[in-house]
């Protein structure tokens, strides 16, 4: 093994794990002007297998800021209804949404699309590199990279300014921190396939269970299936052999049928886990995706919470790096405050789901039973359920002395000269929307637009770049706006370095999906008619 040190300079933030996390955050870094490496333990030509598959309403929105919505779901299949016990349908077209729907497609679309976003904002991506040590001080961060080619094998160190683990369940980065992964198995022995079936389920997406045995199938749109599944006496280790047979067994035992299964591309047996790391942060490196949560695969919600941590995370690293963060500890801060919160929510939600259909026959029935009997006729119930799986119902605490719908999830509002929001969002930046008149703000690095001149709106709305209200007021005068943008951003900007990437250009705010943007304000946002208070403050982050 030989050592070598790489060229003087320091990356702005080196991410690990090439995974949907990893390669969003290392792609938002980079569209920012950052100098950003991404390094990944896998060969560029290891299998991608694919144990995610749904991508919800939210996921496809942050990916719609990016311009990347509508090319996904070319790639496969939407459920827009659901049925997660026998004899109740949820519809999925209630969600306020442009993608009232889940998109079922193979996880490695969603890694293809992400990772060619990537390289076109200049990410430095390296394949078969594995992180074998960490350290850090107040000034960066140092890492250890092993590659195996060409022999023999070579350590490089890097320097780095932060450092983002994303390197799944295992993480090595959790590991160097000496951070904690406490939780427990609370599935185990599932058998997990992508088959082809010569006599497939009428449903879109079939879930069936016995006292003895649960089976599930959603179809790709290509002619594959992904089946999982679960026997209450397996007693079988990860490791043990897997073959379809048995599959075909769990699933005539479930179903009653095994659809005649058959050429599986790949099957695997694995169990589900249930854990949470207590920080996210530790000094100049952070955790995302399932290096700081891991929960059961019931609802899909893995790698949705991931991407959304990386959302969460990439904009908050950009604006302190690139010295517009009016107080910079207090905003890397926040990405615990508002992150960790919703990834114990999202192991409560999963966890309630998978012992609903791993329950007993009795208690499973008596569970269906009542939700069959009461969602369908309670909206609030039924909207409350589908916005947490969806995460359009995912917000975070409102900053001190703010109000809501700070915190909120903006929709996609309508704006002037036929855009809307989220095609605004995809310069990367803040948006302010307000009525006519008032002045943008000051040398702030922000994008200024209006609503429709048919709306007769007079409120003020400010959105993050990842789609959530930093501040609104039901009228607001220039001091007002300026007052609340400062609160968000400095105006100076940072010079370019000329070894940092270009920024992408953003793309049109065009979309060919046939869904209109909404006519409404962020939820709880104040109406046109609103009295005024006597001094309308700024909201402060």
């Amino acid at each position: 093994m030989t050592d070598a040190v790489e060229p003087p300079g320091v990356r702005d933030v080196v991410v690990i794990g090439a995974g949907p996390t990893g390669l969003l955050l290392a792609g938002d870094l980079a569209a920012a002007g950052l100098a950003v490496t991404l390094v990944e333990r896998r060969p560029h030509t290891a299998p991608r297998l694919t144990r995610a598959f749904a991508v919800h309403a939210r996921t496809l929105e942050l990916l719609d800021a990016r311009g990347l919505a509508d090319e996904l779901v070319a790639t496969g299949r939407r459920i827009d209804r659901v049925r997660p016990f026998d004899g109740m349908a949820l519809s999925l077209q209630r969600l306020p949404s442009r993608y009232p729907f889940v998109l079922i497609t193979p996880q490695y679309e969603t890694e293809k699309l992400l990772e060619r976003r990537a390289l076109s904002t200049g990410v430095d991506i390296r394949y078969d590199c594995e992180l074998i040590g960490l350290r850090q001080d107040r000034d960066g961060v140092t890492l250890d990279l092993r590659t195996p080619a060409p022999t023999p094998a070579r350590v490089t160190t890097l320097h780095a300014r932060h450092v983002v683990g994303a390197d799944g369940v295992r993480s090595t980065v959790r590991r160097a921190l000496g951070l904690p992964f406490p939780g427990r198995s609370v599935v185990r022995s599932m058998v997990l396939a992508d088959v082809r079936l010569t006599d497939p389920p009428t449903d879109a997406l079939t879930a069936s269970g016995t006292p003895e045995a649960f089976a599930f199938l959603v179809p790709f749109g290509d002619g594959w299936y992904r089946a999982i599944g679960w026997r209450r006496d397996g007693r079988a280790a990860d490791t043990d052999p897997v073959d379809l047979d048995e599959l075909r067994a769990i699933a005539r035992t479930a179903f009653g049928t095994d659809h005649g299964m058959h050429d599986a591309r790949w099957i695997s047996r694995f169990h589900s886990d249930e854990r949470q790391v207590p920080h996210y942060r530790r000094g100049r490196v952070f955790l995302a995706g399932d290096a700081a949560h891991v929960h059961s695969p019931a609802g899909g919600l893995g790698m949705n919470t991931g991407l959304q941590d990386a959302a969460n995370l990439s904009w908050k690293l950009a604006a302190v790096l690139n010295g517009r963060a009016p107080d910079p500890e207090a905003l890397l801060d926040s990405y615990q405050r508002e992150r960790h919160p919703v990834g114990r929510l999202v192991l409560r939600l999963s966890g309630a789901l998978v012992r609903a259909v791993t329950a007993s026959g009795t208690a499973r029935h008596t569970a269906g039973r009542l939700a069959a009997a009461v969602l369908p006729r309670l909206d609030a119930a039924q909207d409350r359920a589908l916005g947490l799986v969806s995460g359009l119902a995912i917000a975070y605490p409102p900053p001190p002395g703010a109000r809501r719908p700070a915190g909120r999830r903006a929709p996609d509002l309508a704006l002037a000269g036929g855009r809307r929001l989220y095609g605004a969002l995809r310069a990367g930046g803040f948006v302010l929307v307000t009525p006519p008149g008032p002045p943008t703000p000051p040398g702030a690095p922000l994008t200024h637009l209006h609503w429709p001149a048919d709306r007769l709106r007079t409120d003020c709305v400010l959105v993050r770049p990842d789609g959530y209200v930093a501040w609104s007021a039901p009228r607001a005068t220039g001091a007002d706006l300026a007052a609340a943008a400062a609160a968000w951003l400095l105006p100076a900007p940072r010079p370019h370095r000329p070894d940092a990437p270009p920024s992408d250009t953003p793309p049109s705010d065009a979309s060919p999906s046939d869904r209109r943007p909404s006519d409404g304000p962020p939820s709880d946002a104040p109406r046109p008619d609103a009295p005024r208070p006597d001094a309308p403050p700024a909201q402060k982050a």
